[in-house]
């Protein structure tokens, strides 16, 4: 028995050695809500395989059966960041379970990154800021298409478009499907003041601000926040609403 488990450790060992593991996030993640991380094992060595590898994050485990030299594999496990900001991913392993199942040479990861986890976005109601609404009045074409306000031309359909859009007369007279194509609509800028949102508890208001930060966004409305003596201009780019999210994630728990 002793013979079997030595011999399985030192496979165990070679099997592991030069086997680097990345570990990658996608671009938002909030708290609370469960993602997939990305794990990606790269054989290093120059000739031999690696066999029945295991990864193990969190409570998750993933197998790698089989690895050929000088390559790259990735999978997915679920994952969930309890709270809001910076974290490093920890508590990571990699492990041989060749060629015996009962004995397992395991090591941990030691440079997992560190990801910043974004506030849980909770649905609300908030003051300090514009109201928006698509019947106020307060929109107005863009000059992009879309599917929200007046007729710019007619073209071909295309898979996907709403059947609501298709120009029946148009389609009559050509003999092919037409469909109306709308400008889009462009709303007046909303800054959110973070001071003045009415709600007292500290995080159910950076969760509230978040949950409104990615509404707006979703309508292509530009949003900006005002943070103590900071503020973000409005913006409908990906890259504003990610400041934005930032900067909610690292706010002090309390002050």
């Amino acid at each position: 028995m002793l013979g079997f488990m030595g011999v399985s450790g030192i496979f165990g060992k070679r099997n592991l050695h030069k086997i680097e593991v990345s570990v990658e996030s996608p671009a938002e993640v909030f708290a609370g809500v469960e993602f997939l991380m990305k794990i990606t094992l790269t054989n290093k060595r120059g000739f031999l395989p690696g066999f029945l590898l295991k990864v193990s994050a969190a409570g998750a485990e993933t197998i790698f059966p089989f690895i050929d030299p000088k390559t790259s594999q990735y999978k997915y496990i679920p994952f969930t960041f309890p709270a809001r900001g910076a974290h490093p991913v920890s508590d990571i392993y990699v492990c041989s379970v060749f060629p015996f199942n009962f004995f397992m040479r395991c090591t941990p990861v030691s440079d997992s990154g560190e990801f910043v986890v974004f506030p849980e976005p909770k649905k609300c109601s908030l003051t300090g800021t514009n109201e928006w609404d698509t019947k106020s009045g307060g929109e107005k074409p863009s000059g992009n298409s879309g599917f929200d306000s007046d007729i710019v031309s007619i073209r071909n359909y295309i898979h996907g478009d709403p059947l609501k859009y298709i120009s029946w007369k148009a389609t009559a007279r050509s003999g092919k499907l037409k469909t109306k194509e709308l400008s889009s609509l462009a709303f007046d800028p909303v800054l959110i003041d973070f001071d003045k949102t009415g709600i007292a508890d500290r995080e159910q208001r950076i969760s509230c601000v978040t949950y409104t930060i990615l509404a707006l966004s979703k309508r292509n409305i530009p949003v900006g926040l005002k943070l103590n003596d900071t503020v973000f201009r409005p913006d409908t780019s990906r890259a504003r609403r990610s400041a934005l999210l930032n900067a909610l994630a690292v706010l002090p728990a309390d002050g």
